[in-house]
């Protein structure tokens, strides 16, 4: 049988103008507060989990969901390196951060890191990899049958993206602690990434919990397929549609600000130039 996932990488954001790009997530960012209020209403849980390599772009995807949520009812979860206990209580570990009724939670790397980059960097045995692959599709369809509603999203980047990002964040006076001993030694794994990667969509992507994979080598456009396809599936009241508004045209004074600095006049190739470069902040 067919392994269930879902490829979501629509393109009618592709020509989005940087300045047209905060008016089209603010628009989805009104339909996912009124989400939020009719989950709290409704007393539903849901948790959005976000894979990927490093600088693939989860949490700043994350940020822009949460910009204008509601907090009390709103986490994040990015347990970093785990404990020796939580490494060998993994399911329940995770299960208590999963969301109470009302709630929404994030999270930025989940209980999918024993499937992908703990047994890429040799951070978990054999025996706990091959429990967790299969053990874990019944533990989220108990889940779900329990009210949870889970979006699996996986951020899929480039090795040359990937590199850029590195580069960039090195050279950055802000964030050049973002890159450690960890990522470049992960980042000479890609292969033996990928594989346990692709093992991890054959093995886990089912019809109750799809694995959702978005192309984000450019970060804007991945936000908002992701807060998209979230809007997508959840029928909460007064809803809208969410397709991608048409804001596109031909500009005809072509600028952009990156990093708080004004570029203006630009050339049509200028600005192409420069707009892949905000592309990844």
């Amino acid at each position: 049988m067919e392994t269930p996932l879902i490829i979501y990488n629509h393109t009618e954001y592709k020509d989005l103008p940087s300045e047209l790009y905060t008016k089209e997530k603010y628009r989805l960012q009104v339909e996912l507060l009124k989400m939020q209020e009719w989950m709290i209403k409704e007393k539903k849980k849901v948790a959005v989990v976000l894979e990927g390599r490093d600088a693939a772009g989860k949490g700043s995807t994350i940020r822009r969901f949460i910009q204008h949520m509601m907090p009390k009812n709103t986490r994040v979860v990015e347990l970093g390196v785990p404990t020796s206990k939580q490494n060998r209580n993994w399911f329940s570990t995770y299960k208590n951060h999963l969301p109470r009724d009302g709630q929404i939670v994030f999270f930025d790397r989940s209980w999918y890191s024993r499937a992908v980059i703990q047994p890429t960097m040799g951070y978990c045995s054999k025996s706990q990899y091959y429990y967790f692959i299969n053990n874990v599709n019944d533990w989220e369809k108990r889940l779900i049958n329990d009210g949870l509603i889970i979006f699996k999203f996986y951020l899929s980047v480039s090795q040359e993206t990937q590199k850029y990002r590195f580069f960039l964040r090195q050279s950055s006076e802000l964030k050049y602690w973002k890159v450690t001993d960890n990522d470049l030694k992960a980042m000479e794994h890609w292969h033996l990434y990928t594989r346990y990667k692709e093992q991890m969509f054959e093995q886990t992507s089912t019809e109750h919990a799809p694995w959702i994979l978005i192309n984000s080598d450019n970060k804007m456009i991945a936000r908002l397929n992701t807060m998209r396809y979230v809007l997508k599936r959840v029928n909460y009241t007064d809803k809208k549609k969410v397709k991608a508004k048409r804001y596109f045209k031909e500009l005809e004074d072509y600028q952009i600000t990156i990093k708080g600095v004004k570029f203006e006049n630009l050339t049509k190739e200028q600005y192409e130039f420069l707009f892949k470069i905000k592309a990844h902040e």
